[in-house]
């Protein structure tokens, strides 16, 4: 089918113009270069409150996550509970065939075969001290198996589009280069975290450390307790994937994620997580473009008692501007079209491409504001006589 474009706006939300950088450019803001150290090769930082990049640098680039990828562990088992088929206080059993692969290796619990723990005690374990152990036993008692919790997680990536992603093991334990993700695909998990799961994510993650049978180990989150907002989300690391991290902060409202990954050391990874967020959040400012509800135009339909539907904004549009500097905001209005009826009021049809100079363009949904039933007899003739006049 063709593809409409219809510029539906061109908003002055600062005083200054600037020249748009390219849809795949690396994102430089006139605000300055973001402190990036050059030896990390992938790094993303994204608002999720308004889903605009504000720096990028290889971010559909595929990377081994190491432990990162326990957060698709604890997203698939805040998902089943949401759905009732997980309880927090079920038991597990940390039994001979898991212990006789995952005893003592690598970040743990420091279970023991035998040992019977809780599926709450398990997500603090994975989210707060990078349980391999915890991940592993946690699976088991979700799914049955190992195996079938990794088919979980990566049904889960595809229904969130994760088109690059794809995990081997629960915990990200090397395997042979079977894990693997990008930093795209990244933000997207946490954002459906962060907005699927507030309260879990609240109760399970972020917190500085735990202590489990008498033993207290701490959390090697760069940001959290040094960042204001911060409150994760999961280091990694193992030989072949260097150091990860997948992090969030929030702020008046603004949540921003990050990624970094193939860092060669963990100083560099630290370092530059701190900087990196507080510099999103120092440079850029959030602003309503757009209220719920807005009108902003029309959408050409086929087949329908009228050859036309209006749309309006679901949410309330925002983008992020630099501080220094900042542009003009352009919006476009952009649909697969011509629509074909029947489409019910409220159904996404369109989206709203919220373009910002220096920065990487982002789509926001935009809704039937009325519904349009199939045409008529009578109706399919009036509409081809219009399209003939």
């Amino acid at each position: 089918m063709k593809r409409f474009f219809g510029i539906v706006a061109t908003l002055a939300v600062a005083a200054l113009a600037a020249t748009a950088a390219p849809a795949d450019a690396p994102v430089e803001p006139i605000t300055g270069p973001a402190p990036v150290d050059p030896a990390i090769p992938v790094a993303l930082l994204v608002d999720l409150s308004t889903g605009q990049t504000l720096f990028s640098r290889e971010p559909d680039r595929r990377f081994m996550p190491a432990s990162v990828t326990k957060v698709m562990t604890l997203y698939t088992a805040f998902d089943l509970i949401q759905r009732g088929k997980l309880s927090l206080d079920k038991e597990a059993t940390f039994d001979k065939e898991l212990a006789d692969q995952w005893q003592d290796v690598g970040s743990s619990l420091l279970l023991k075969e035998g040992d019977r723990v809780t599926v709450g005690e398990l997500l603090m374990g994975v989210a707060t001290v990078s349980a391999n152990d915890g991940a592993v036993t946690l699976a088991k008692a979700g799914a049955g198996s190992v195996e079938n919790w990794v088919a979980l997680m990566n049904d889960n990536a595809a229904r969130l589009g994760m088109h690059d992603s794809h995990f081997g093991r629960p915990n990200g334990y090397m395997d042979e280069g079977r894990t693997y993700t990008t930093a795209h695909d990244l933000v997207l998990l946490a954002d459906a975290l962060t907005r699927r799961f507030p309260d879990l994510y609240q109760r399970f993650i972020g917190h500085h450390g735990m202590t489990y049978n008498g033993i207290t180990q701490n959390n090697h989150d760069p940001d959290i307790g040094v960042v204001p907002g911060a409150d994760g989300i999961k280091t990694g690391f193992t030989e072949q994937a260097g150091y990860t991290y997948l992090g969030s902060a929030v702020r008046d409202g603004r949540r921003l994620a990050m990624v970094i990954a193939g860092s060669p050391s963990w100083q560099i990874r630290n370092h530059t997580a701190r900087e990196l967020i507080e510099w999103g959040f120092d440079n850029f400012s959030t602003r309503e473009l757009l209220p719920a509800g807005s009108p902003v135009g029309t959408a050409a339909v086929q087949g329908g008692a009228a050859t036309s539907v209006p749309l309006r904004t679901e949410t309330n549009v925002f983008a992020n501007l630099a501080n220094a500097g900042a542009g003009k905001a352009q919006l476009s209005l952009r649909y697969r079209g011509p629509l074909k009826a029947p489409i019910a009021e409220g159904e996404e049809v369109a989206t709203l491409r919220v373009a910002v100079p220096g920065q990487q363009p982002h789509d926001v949904a935009l809704v039937a504001a009325s519904a349009v039933a199939k045409a008529k007899a009578w109706q399919r003739l009036r509409n081809g006589l219009e399209g003939l006049f």
